[in-house]
């Protein structure tokens, strides 16, 4: 159960499980055909005790859209549920973002997100920077600025960024608090352990997008093999295992249109990996 993971105060006030949901894949990428399926993992997932969910107004392909299913699946929603979404990415007419938001769209963004989950009030907002390149080489802080004055106007409770470098995060830090980054990292991507020390340094929560990989780096290398056979379990639940045992800062969201993926990744909260394990995986 994901409380096993232990938990994190979000924000200073909002306490999540360190195991949450990512909704990705409930819209993109998975094997969901219908949004009643997705409803159906979204409600599993909160009975399992999830209450972090990331999702994101572009997560969606035709008549599935993550928003919607969310909102259809929990709402009234739970009084300790956290929601973030990301904004920045404009899909400009089609399936991938190729654009991004100026400073003076996201007011837009961020209150068409209010109406497609049906709240008062975003719960946390990531600006999302950059397409899938490297992060760096441009300035954030007028569009963090712009986020900022929404969370002033109590739109927002907690900003974040996400797929920023160390930069990109001290400069955000200087218009506005920063309560999240959301960057790629996993098991075998650690190429951003910078940001994650900062992270750790200033008790921000570092939320690793792909945490499982995201179809691009494979999990099943020989280490992880070793480690899963020890324990009877999957590489996902080790990868999983590894980032919650990698820092206190760390949520994991992996996403999953499956109920049996569901339970194996929720199952992963109580798996603890030794000292020797870690450096195994670190080989």
């Amino acid at each position: 159960m994901p409380a096993a993971a232990g938990d994190f105060l979000l924000g200073g006030d909002r306490r999540v499980s360190r195991l949450g949901f990512g909704a990705m894949r409930l819209a993109l990428g998975g094997r969901v055909r219908h949004p009643e399926a997705g409803v159906a993992v979204l409600r599993r997932a909160v009975e399992l005790g999830v209450n972090h969910i990331d999702t994101a107004g572009f997560y969606g392909f035709g008549d599935l859209q993550a928003h919607e299913m969310i909102r259809q699946a929990l709402s009234p929603y739970p009084a300790d549920l956290v929601i973030a979404t990301k904004v920045g990415p404009l899909l400009e007419g089609g399936v991938v973002p190729t654009g991004q938001a100026s400073a003076g769209q996201l007011r837009g963004l961020v209150e068409e997100d209010l109406r497609r989950l049906g709240r008062d009030c975003l719960d946390l907002v990531y600006l999302r920077v950059g397409g899938m390149g490297q992060p760096g080489g441009e300035s954030i802080g007028e569009r963090f600025a712009a986020l900022a004055e929404l969370r002033g106007e109590g739109l927002i409770r907690h900003l974040g960024v996400s797929n920023v470098d160390a930069i990109q995060l001290a400069e955000a830090r200087s218009v506005a608090p920063v309560a999240a980054v959301q960057n790629h990292f996993h098991v075998n991507h650690r190429g951003d352990s910078d940001v994650l020390t900062r992270c750790e340094q200033e008790g921000i929560a570092y939320v690793p997008f792909f945490p499982l990989g995201g179809g691009r780096d494979p999990i099943d290398q020989a280490p992880i093999v070793r480690v899963a056979t020890r324990y009877r379990a999957s590489t996902a639940q080790v990868a999983l295992a590894w980032l919650l045992a990698r820092s206190p800062v760390t949520l994991a969201i992996p996403g999953t249109s499956s109920l049996d993926h569901l339970a194996e990744n929720t199952a992963a909260a109580g798996l603890r990996l030794t000292a020797d394990d870690l450096t195994a995986l670190a080989g």
